[in-house]
């Protein structure tokens, strides 16, 4: 049964509504997710969408957000009826009649209805706010419902002249957190370094990469997550210097950093920390100059995280501290301004060893909605964003770099939440500097 506080959920709503109503007035139609069969009769584990949790609350699967912005407004939420059988079979469902009261909508209905009541919905409305493209199944029930409203044009009727996509009016919304938002990523983020604190006591040579996941998944669920964000990066070795290596099956060498991108989901919000680490416990001096290196970029990006900052300038502050140590350190040659110039040119540019983004947004998504850029401009930061900082370097074979450096790949990430006056690492007690790494994995 639902827990949560309805009344932000409500306020969305009425937010989303004021916006539909200086876009000229309509209808939002917001659904969740479907469920999708893992194969023959099993399914995935459901999550719902979080666009339509964003603006409901509501997590149970076939249900549809629909918000009417005429004269006035009304909120509905079309859901499953209750269903004596089903609910011994799949668990409890709240039915529109208790979801009505638990999630403050006006009106709510049984997704039973929800064909049949649409095209008189869509019905003398000038826009529907939907976001098509999400759902080729869903995108074919609303195109009936329009369709059956044109048919019946002779009897005085219009259907929205207009398709305009909600989710341009949510993400501005959804990318400023509220402080019930940013409390529940506070948690995410200490189950989520508990996680990898776990990890580095658990890592030893000869032990598996799963082996580890396996801690910090324990650690995920034992800590009141219900979900790892996404799938635990858990790289070994050489592993390491692929990006998106989920693979997680290789043994621990002695000798070698072990890199973990992990971070867990509470209450449909996501953590994401990567930290690099010894699996013995101790740098060697290879690995201890490229990490420095990239925990110094780390520092100049946060220093730049700060509100009315264009979006790109802590990624710009970080890739100038990587270039630099890069030709320090024998990966790169020439200057500065060439290694810099050269970009994302594989060729003499600091993207051969370096070939992400600094960061990301952050919220009920782990990659989170909103754009980056409008038009031409960086978009700036403010009060209440979320974003990772995440630079790193990754250093493959090569006859021209130098070998000590081979099969080197690190990453150091944390969750900033931007504030009035900088920004705060919700992630900072998760073991970082060579020291506390050190000295946390003999403890």
């Amino acid at each position: 049964m639902n827990t949560l506080d309805p009344s932000p959920f409500a306020a969305r709503r009425a937010r989303l509504a004021e916006s539909m109503r200086a876009a000229g007035g309509g209808i939002a139609v917001i659904p969740t997710a479907p469920e999708r069969a893992r194969n023959r009769d099993t399914h995935y584990p459901y999550r719902h969408d979080s666009y339509a949790y964003y603006v409901s609350g509501f997590t149970e699967p076939e249900a549809v957000t629909v918000i009417c912005c005429d004269d006035t407004v009304r909120s509905m939420l079309f859901c499953r009826p209750k269903h004596e059988e089903r609910e011994i079979w799949d668990g409890f469902r709240h039915g529109p009649d208790a979801a009505r009261v638990a999630f403050a909508f006006d009106e709510a209905h049984s997704i039973e209805e929800f064909d049949a009541l649409l095209p008189k919905l869509l019905a003398g409305a000038p826009n529907v706010f939907y976001s098509v493209g999400f759902d080729e199944a869903f995108d074919a029930r609303v195109t009936r419902a329009l369709n059956a409203v044109r048919n019946m044009a002779r009897s005085g009727l219009s259907a929205p002249t207009a398709i305009r996509d909600v989710r341009a009016m949510l993400d501005p919304m959804r990318l400023v957190k509220d402080a019930g938002e940013i409390a529940i990523m506070r948690r995410a983020a200490a189950i989520s370094t508990a996680a990898h604190k776990r990890a580095m006591h658990a890592a030893r040579p000869g032990r598996n990469e799963y082996e580890i996941e396996a801690e910090i998944l324990h650690e995920f669920r034992a800590g009141g997550s219900e979900y790892p964000a996404y799938t635990s990066i858990v790289a070994g070795g050489a592993n390491a210097c692929v990006l998106h290596y989920v693979s997680n099956n290789a043994p621990l060498k002695d000798g070698d950093l072990l890199l973990i991108d992990a971070g867990c989901e509470l209450q449909s919000y996501a953590s994401d920390i990567t930290r690099t680490f010894p699996v013995n416990g101790r740098f060697s001096g290879a690995q201890r100059d490229l990490y420095q290196l990239v925990l110094a970029a780390q520092d100049a990006a946060v220093a730049a995280t700060r509100p009315g900052t264009a979006y790109n300038l802590p990624h710009e502050a970080a890739v100038k501290v990587l270039a630099q140590g890069m030709l320090d350190l024998g990966l790169l040659t020439g200057t500065l301004d060439a290694a810099l110039e050269l970009g994302d040119k594989r060729e003499g540019g600091y993207f051969r060893f370096y070939m992400h983004r600094t960061g990301h947004w952050l919220g009920l998504d782990v990659h989170d909605a909103g754009e980056y850029k409008r038009g031409e401009q960086w978009l700036p930061l403010a009060a209440g964003n979320v974003v990772t900082v995440e630079p790193g370097i990754y250093v493959r074979p090569a006859a021209d770099v130098p070998e000590h450096f081979w099969n080197i790949g690190i990453r150091i990430e944390d969750d900033a939440l931007v504030t009035e006056n900088g920004c705060e690492l919700i992630t900072a007690a998760c073991p970082k500097t060579i020291a506390d790494i050190e000295a946390w994995m003999r403890a």
